[in-house]
């Protein structure tokens, strides 16, 4: 599921106003930290994570979470991140 443009855009207008939810610190990647992504991608779908300044390189990171949860990276702006994922059930979001 690649998102194209304006769907990256609408993403990045609805997550505007949400606060991250989940933080990455200076373990890095965890197992903890990507199951609490999951649970928050499945129950919200648009979810914003920060990646603190003693984590590895944010867009590694970035990456890295993307690919362990099947979700698509709608925005990295400074150390956020902004992850997308539609919920296979009953999709809440639509693009």
């Amino acid at each position: 599921m690649a998102l194209t443009g304006k769907q990256r855009r609408a993403l990045r207008a609805m997550g505007h106003h949400l606060e991250p939810v989940v933080q990455v610190g200076h373990a890095g990647i965890t197992p903890g930290v990507v199951a609490a992504l999951e649970q928050a991608l499945w129950d919200h779908e648009l979810v914003k994570v920060r990646v603190g300044s003693e984590a590895p390189d944010r867009k590694a990171v970035a990456a890295e979470l993307a690919q362990a949860t099947g979700a698509e990276l709608a925005q990295v702006l400074g150390r956020t991140l902004l992850l997308y994922k539609p919920n296979p059930d009953e999709p809440r979001i639509e693009i």
